[in-house]
């Protein structure tokens, strides 16, 4: 499934909200995508991670079109390797965008993100476009 669905995230943060300041709250951005081998089988099936932009530059190389999942907010594909179907998840600028709304939305502190140097250019022009950047 995808990094972070949105809707899962949304649940989250109205329980955290509900329990704890919101402004003691930082978000926890993701940079990173998973490629899983299919079919998923729960303990034997394992997804290798990659940035975002290796993401996108896999499903340019096997020429895969990329679909929006509605529910999550977030962008994937599927391709095949060595006669293995494969799908990766992972985000980019919409997704992105999309999640970052919840700092306002909720009234939230911040955002961090995880792991620097997997980022995707997009993400800071957002990031300086809506936000003040304090960085620690």
């Amino acid at each position: 499934m995808a990094i972070a669905p949105v809707n899962q995230v949304r649940a989250v943060l109205e329980y955290a909200t509900s329990v704890i300041d919101s402004r003691k709250i930082l978000f926890g951005m993701s940079l990173y995508g998973y490629d899983w081998p299919l079919p998923f089988e729960q303990g034997k099936t394992k997804a290798s991670g990659l940035s975002n932009n290796a993401a996108q530059n896999l499903a340019i190389a096997e020429q895969a079109s990329i679909f929006w999942d509605p529910e999550s907010a977030s962008p994937y594909f599927d391709y095949e390797a060595a006669g293995v179907a494969h799908r990766v998840w992972f985000d980019d600028a919409q997704s992105a965008a999309i999640k970052l709304s919840l700092l306002d939305e909720y009234n939230l502190r911040g955002v961090s993100v995880w792991v620097l140097g997997n980022e995707f250019p997009q993400l800071w022009y957002i990031l300086e476009d809506s936000y003040r950047i304090t960085k620690l």
